[in-house]
């Protein structure tokens, strides 16, 4: 098979890439570099700098390639931003899946994977969240990724595509230096880049009802949520079509914002004690997800720990900010 990979110039989509090439798969990247670097694309591997708005640009690349399926990574993803400016999110997030999708079916690709979103959840009051449990996004970020299943779940009934969602909780780690997240808007690079800077890391709350008093999340190594898109891709390759699936990609279990900051001094070296600032709104006290689905529909399981994600991460910031090691 030949597979399409929509933002895979990106810190994920290029993880994507190179697992899905080790795994023997052919891929070509469909990217427009608003926030990607061709620079990730591996040599050999086609690079079309387009918009999935562009519906042309979409119908020529599936059919010169050949295409026979689809991991859809490209959208916006900020959460703050989309509150700010919720019409480009839909029109980029949803209007930009359904020109791809209406691409798909209408040259007959079989199957589709779409990059969800933990989001989608909202504030669960659950330990474990399921893939049943109630969804109430709280941004436009997390309705755009809802939608986004809705209209991939409908596209599929409708026309046998094979489809599969995967929802990611919180992704850190690189496979490589040269593949890490070179954004400042996840936990793991806000305390790199405060540590660089010389300045405490911030814990936006501490009176949470939880054993330390700060939120607890579920970090995937972004290396294991590339090898989840493998087997889902491989998975929808022999599905019956209309075959649809929604899978929480997370290791189902907890860290603490303190336990990780205090993980992050600790492989950096800094030691620098972090300052206790309000809570930001919106933030739920614990989400976590049950991965039992997952390995049920793919055999898959996370390989790597927490301090894989930190120490990788670390080696991949201090690559491209060579005085956060000096300090």
């Amino acid at each position: 098979m030949t597979w399409l990979i929509t933002g895979g110039a990106g810190y994920i989509g290029a993880h994507v890439v190179r697992a899905m090439r080790e795994a023997g798969e052919a891929t070509v990247v469909y990217d427009d570099l608003s926030t990607g670097v061709a620079a990730r694309v591996p040599e050999g591997v086609p690079l079309v700098v387009a918009s999935t708005l562009d519906a042309e640009a979409v119908a020529r690349t599936v059919a010169e390639h050949g295409i026979t399926g689809v991991v859809h990574l490209a959208a916006k993803k900020q959460v703050g931003e989309s509150v700010e400016q919720p019409l480009r999110y839909y029109r980029e997030n949803v209007e930009g899946l359904r020109v791809l999708l209406e691409a798909v079916t209408a040259a007959g690709v079989p199957s589709f994977v779409f990059s969800s979103s933990a989001a989608v959840y909202g504030m669960p009051d659950v330990d474990l969240v399921t893939e049943d449990t109630p969804c109430v996004p709280m941004s436009p970020y997390g309705e755009t990724k809802l939608a986004g299943e809705w209209l991939v779940r409908a596209t599929g009934q409708a026309y046998g595509l094979a489809t599969a969602s995967l929802r990611y909780f919180n992704v850190a780690g690189a496979a490589s230096p040269e593949l890490a997240d070179t954004g400042v808007f996840n936990l793991v690079p806000m305390v790199f880049e405060k540590l660089t800077d010389g300045e405490a890391p911030r814990i936006f709350g501490a009176d949470y009802p939880t054993p330390d008093g700060t939120c607890v999340r579920d970090y995937i190594h972004v290396a294991d949520l590339a090898e989840a898109h493998v087997a889902a891709a491989r998975r929808l390759a022999g599905a019956a079509p209309g075959t649809d699936l929604t899978l929480n990609i997370g290791r189902g279990e907890g860290v603490s914002v303190l336990e990780m900051v205090e993980l992050i001094n600790e492989t950096t070296g800094h030691g620098t004690a972090p300052v206790v600032t309000p809570r930001r709104p919106g933030d739920p006290a614990r989400v976590v997800a049950s991965a039992d689905r997952v390995a049920t529909e793919l055999g898959w399981t996370a390989k790597r720990d927490v301090r894989d994600m930190v120490e990788s991460a670390w080696e991949g910031w201090a690559r491209v900010h060579p005085r956060a090691v000096a300090r």
